[in-house]
């Protein structure tokens, strides 16, 4: 590695501006996880747990920390774009790295079309009478322009957006307060968190479905390449994007908790329409649409920008076509190819409803996650250090993530199999099987 890579200010490795900063990135990471959506799948949660959301996403919320942890452990170590991919072909080996980065790419290459058709169908109940190929098609040529037109100008936007979608949150918030005292119930109670009809295997459920929300602390590793200090400033971003979307997300959920005792909804996959009617009227709901549609877009940006990195890293590897996926737009610096294929693939969602594409993302997530934590494990082995952060903690974090691993459901687990396998034969012609490794991205290469 040179001393240009390895403190790099102005460009990356390949040639990616450096243009963020620890602000801009946990708020791509924030973007990316979009806070508002907690209450978009609120209903289904409260299923889930009988009520008990709170405790869900506070589960999740731990057991994440322990993951985030290992990231920024791994950030420090391999300050490059390519995530988990990365991590595990440096400390572990090539072909598992190569595994492990096709697995990534179930989430992040399918993440962006999954938010777009979310935030299609609540257009389309909004207003049934425009067609909801119009309101997907829009999602994507917008967020495909911002991002094809650079990291700066998605960031500026996102800022907007998220800045609009915490104002939705707060208005949330100060209404439930006030629906909760007007009835005459107090502010504090435990009862949101474990009551008599709930139970911990519930709990525990609803914590494998919460995780979800939190896709989004590690995608900012993707934009290693684009940030200044990045040995620093990543591994915060990814602590802070963690504990202040699991904040966001456990506040959120207690209010309106607090406000809906129990999980009995008229439809629980529009729950929150309901919950922000009765709160704050016709005016309200309006506002809150408006915001659920936000979070929407502005998760979509980010999404689409992190599997973009991602194609891009494993693309200037070889390991996916170098031409198409490693290719850099000369004068805006970023990966034109693999951002507007992201957005083609989300057409797709023309032919999908929301349940069935959302039930494969998370096991590409969280069979990263176990590696990312093993990574650590395996750097720890080679160069030592604390017992407890390099070595408990992140066992602690696999055991957890392969723990929801396998409780996704059928359709999860199925469809993730079939993804790997295909990866698996993928690998054997790429290698030639396993006569030769896979292509190795070469960090020494001048700037």
């Amino acid at each position: 590695m040179t001393e240009a890579t390895k403190n790099p200010t102005t460009l990356g490795s390949r040639g990616l501006p450096r243009h963020l900063g620890l602000g801009q990135v946990v708020l791509f990471g924030l973007a990316y996880m979009a806070p508002l959506i907690v209450l978009g799948t609120y209903g289904i949660v409260a299923d889930t747990t009988d009520g008990t959301v709170p405790s869900a996403y506070l589960l999740a919320l731990v057991a994440m920390l322990f993951t985030a942890a290992s990231y920024g452990k791994m950030a420090a170590a391999y300050p490059v774009a390519g995530s988990a991919y990365t991590y595990v072909r440096k400390t572990i080996d090539s072909r598992l790295g190569f595994l492990v980065g096709w697995a990534v790419l179930l989430d992040y290459f399918f993440l962006p079309m999954v938010i777009w058709l979310i935030g299609t169908a609540y257009l389309s109940a909004q207003f049934p009478g425009v067609p909801s190929w119009l309101w997907l098609v829009a999602f994507i040529l917008i967020t495909t322009l911002l991002n094809v037109l650079g990291i700066k100008v998605a960031a500026k936007a996102n800022f907007v957006l998220m800045a609009f979608q915490l104002l939705v949150i707060a208005f949330f918030i100060v209404l439930s307060v006030r629906d909760v005292v007007n009835a005459g119930h107090g502010l504090v109670s435990s009862t949101p968190f474990f009551h008599p009809g709930s139970s911990l295997s519930g709990i525990s459920g609803g914590a494998a479905l919460a995780a979800y929300s939190f896709l989004g602390f590690d995608a900012v590793t993707t934009l290693t390449e684009e940030v200044t200090e990045p040995r620093k400033t990543i591994p915060r971003a990814i602590l802070l994007t963690a504990l202040l979307g699991g904040a966001v997300f456990v506040v959120l959920a207690y209010a309106t908790q607090l406000v809906h005792p129990g999980s009995t909804f008229d439809d629980s996959s529009s729950a929150a329409f309901e919950i922000a009617k009765a709160i704050g009227g016709n005016a309200f709901s309006s506002l809150f649409l408006a915001g659920l549609v936000v979070a929407q877009f502005a998760s979509g940006i980010a999404a689409q920008a992190g599997a973009s990195r991602l194609m891009f890293a494993m693309g200037r590897d070889g390991v996916l076509p170098k031409r198409f996926f490693g290719y850099l737009q000369p004068k805006l610096k970023t990966p034109t190819f693999a951002i507007v294929l992201t957005g083609a693939v989300g057409l797709i969602a023309l032919a999908l409803d929301v349940s069935t594409s959302t039930s494969f993302i998370n096991f590409g997530a969280f069979t990263a996650f176990t590696f990312v934590n093993i990574s650590v494990i395996a750097h720890w082995l080679r160069n030592r250090g604390p017992v407890v952060t390099n070595l408990l903690f992140p066992a602690i974090g696999a055991v957890v993530d392969v723990w929801l691993l396998v409780n996704l459901d059928g359709i999860a687990l199925t469809f993730g199999l079939i993804w790997l396998g295909l990866g698996v034969l993928y690998l054997l012609y790429l290698t030639k099987l396993f006569r030769v490794a896979p292509p190795e991205m070469d960090f020494a290469e001048p700037i």
